[in-house]
C-alpha cells in the first residue's frame, strides 16, 4: 500500500489504491511475502477498502446569502407544515432516450440485455422527460415523463396535472402551497417566463402559490433529490428504455420499506422553446416578492386575491 496509496493528509485514515488484489499480491510476491490475492480481497473487505466512485459532494462555490436563504426555507416547511398546506419539492431529472440504448447499471440474469454499439441519439426511438414532485411529509413521489422540452410550461403543466388529479386529494383544505426547488432550469428564479407561467398555474388551480428556491451551488439539497430521484434512478438501473411504457412501468416501482411510493402520468403535449416574456407581460406581472430575499422568495395569488 505504500508504494502505490495516496490519502489526505488531514484525514490519516483515509487511504486508497488503485491496484487491484492481484496486483498487490504479485507485489508483495517480488518482496518476498507471497500472499494469494484471494487472501488479499478478504482482508481489503475486512478493512472495508472498498471499489468506490468518485462522490459530487464538494460545492463549487458558497453565495453570501446561502445560509440566510437556508433558515428562510426551513422557516417556510415549518409554517406550512403547522397549518396544515402542503409543501412540494419539486425538480426535473434529465432526459433520456427511449430505444435499444446502453444504460448504466447491472440486473441480474441468464445473459446481458443487448444494447446499440453506439448511443447515438438519431438512433432513439424518442425522449422522455421526467418532472418529478415529492410530498416529504407523507413521502409519496409523482414523476409526469414529458415527450417534448424541458420548459417553465411543461413545469408547471406537470404540477397542474399532478394536483388536479392527486394533489387537492390529498390536502381538499389547503389554502397555499409551496415549492421548493433550485434556481436554474425550467423553474429558473431569474426567468420572468416562469413567473409569468406560475402565476397562471396558481389561477388554474385557484390557490396561492409560494416558490422558494435554493441558493446557487445548493441543488443537491433539494429534498428530491436526495428522497426520491435516487430510488427512482435504483428502479431503472441497467434496464433498456426501450419503450415508454417499459419506463412508466419501472418507475412506478421506485418505492422504500420506509414507504414510499411513487405514481407516474406521460403528458404528450408539443412545448415550444425559446420563449421569452415580452415586456407586457413584464409590465403585467402580479407576483409578490417577499421583503427578504426577494430573488429567491416570491408568492403567486390566483386572479380574484389580487
Amino acid at each position: 500500500m505504500e508504494v502505490r496509496s495516496a490519502g489526505d493528509p488531514d484525514e490519516e485514515d483515509l487511504i486508497f489504491t488503485d491496484l487491484s488484489p492481484a496486483a498487490l499480491s504479485d507485489r508483495l510476491q517480488a518482496m518476498g511475502t507471497p500472499v494469494g490475492e484471494d487472501a488479499i480481497r478478504t482482508w481489503l473487505d475486512d478493512a472495508d477498502i472498498r471499489q468506490r466512485q468518485i462522490r459530487k459532494d464538494l460545492p463549487g462555490g458558497r453565495h453570501p446569502q446561502r445560509d440566510e436563504q437556508f433558515l428562510r426555507i426551513a422557516e417556510w416547511i415549518e409554517a406550512y407544515q403547522a397549518a396544515g398546506n402542503p409543501w412540494f419539492s419539486i425538480d426535473t431529472k434529465a432526459k433520456e432516450f427511449l430505444g435499444t440504448l446502453y444504460r448504466k447499471g447491472r440486473v441480474r440474469g441468464t445473459s446481458a440485455f443487448q444494447a446499440f454499439d453506439h448511443d447515438f441519439p438519431s438512433w432513439a426511438d424518442g425522449v422522455v422527460i421526467p418532472h418529478g414532485i415529492f410530498d416529504p411529509v407523507r413521502n409519496l413521489g409523482h414523476i409526469n415523463l414529458g415527450l417534448s422540452h424541458d420548459t417553465s410550461q411543461f413545469a408547471c403543466d406537470s404540477f397542474q396535472w399532478f394536483w388536479n388529479r392527486i394533489g387537492k386529494r390529498r390536502y381538499p383544505q389547503a389554502t397555499s402551497i409551496l415549492l421548493t426547488c433550485d434556481g436554474g432550469g425550467s423553474n429558473s428564479a431569474n426567468k420572468y417566463i416562469f413567473k409569468h407561467d406560475l402565476e397562471r398555474l396558481s389561477q388554474a388551480i385557484g390557490l396561492e402559490i409560494r416558490v422558494a428556491h435554493y441558493p446557487p451551488y445548493c441543488s443537491k439539497y433539494n429534498r428530491i433529490e436526495r428522497r426520491f430521484f435516487p430510488h427512482v434512478a435504483r428502479a431503472c438501473s441497467g434496464m433498456l428504455f426501450d419503450t415508454l411504457d417499459t419506463v412508466v412501468k419501472l418507475m412506478r416501482r421506485a418505492s422504500t420499506s420506509t414507504g414510499l411510493k411513487t405514481t407516474v402520468n406521460v403528458i404528450r403535449r408539443v412545448y415550444e422553446t425559446g420563449r421569452n416574456a415580452t415586456e407586457e407581460m413584464k409590465q403585467n406581472l402580479g407576483i409578490i416578492y417577499d421583503e427578504l430575499l426577494p430573488k429567491w422568495n416570491y408568492r403567486a395569488l390566483p386572479e380574484m386575491d389580487q
